[in-house]
């Protein structure tokens, strides 16, 4: 059990990622806080939790309201008296769309789950990682913003992303002498149900066109999945990355190499 006993909060749980890390993680001994605006998510994720043995509770919070993410992070500790790994995973592709077309509003929720949320998340949930005397905290950015930007129209989602990476690594320093390790994780193609809800619109013929090399490639496959995605967490919350702080792992098949869209 790589994480017998501990604590971990886990945002965006509900489904894709998030979920598969909140079942992954309590089977191998933690005790996973749920959380996510929708509560009725939430209630499969911990059944799933539950039946493989493990223990989980619901949190149903807004990760871009700061009395929420207050709130959530004080009842986890109030229950089971700690918290030990982070996995500040929420987050939304947005609208993408031309600039002189993005709306402001539309920027500024994106900004504020994805980068406001992050920022929340670990405000609260730092003192008490300190407080136990260190911890893991992993953030999920992307491909995005990273080392991909020919996504036309992403302007908001990849600005988010870079913005994850930066304060991942702010934190690795400012958190280091309390035994905290931050880490960031940049997915590409995931089969999730995020790209289902994201807003295109007006990007025909701004976009650059790509395609993988002819022939074939090792890199031609189907989009990685959501538990390929949660091993990877799972190593960076357990003790076999003990020695891994302020490092971006990319975990998109080789795809970002080649510029290719996530």
């Amino acid at each position: 059990m790589q994480l017998q006993d501990r604590v971990a909060l886990i945002t965006g749980a509900g489904s894709g990622i998030g979920k598969a890390a909140a079942v992954l993680m309590a089977k191998e001994g933690a005790k996973v806080a749920a959380l996510s605006r929708t509560e009725e998510e939430l209630e499969e994720t911990v059944r799933e939790v539950e039946a493989c043995g493990g223990e989980g509770m619901v949190v149903a919070a807004d990760v871009s309201k700061p009395e929420e993410m207050e709130a959530a992070v004080r009842r986890v500790v109030d229950r089971w008296g700690r918290l030990d790994v982070v996995f500040a995973n929420a987050g939304v592709n947005g609208v993408w769309a031309p600039i002189e077309e993005l709306e402001v509003d539309e920027w500024e929720k994106t900004i504020a789950i994805n980068l406001t949320g992050t920022f929340l998340t670990l405000k609260y949930a730092v003192p008490h990682l300190k407080r136990g005397g260190g911890g893991s905290v992993i953030v999920n950015a992307s491909v995005n913003g990273t080392r991909v930007f020919s996504n036309s129209g992403a302007t908001a989602y990849a600005s988010s992303k870079a913005g994850q990476v930066a304060m991942t690594k702010m934190l690795a320093l400012e958190l280091a002498r309390a035994g905290v390790r931050v880490n960031v994780i940049c997915p590409g193609a995931i089969d999730t149900e995020i790209d289902e809800n994201t807003e295109r619109r007006g990007l025909d013929g701004i976009g650059v066109p790509q395609e993988f090399p002819e022939g074939p490639h090792p890199l031609r496959r189907k989009p990685g999945s959501s538990q390929e995605v949660a091993q990877l967490v799972l190593f960076l919350a357990s003790d076999a990355s003990r020695h891994i702080t302020g490092t971006e792992v990319w975990i998109d098949g080789g795809e970002s190499l080649l510029g290719l869209k996530g």
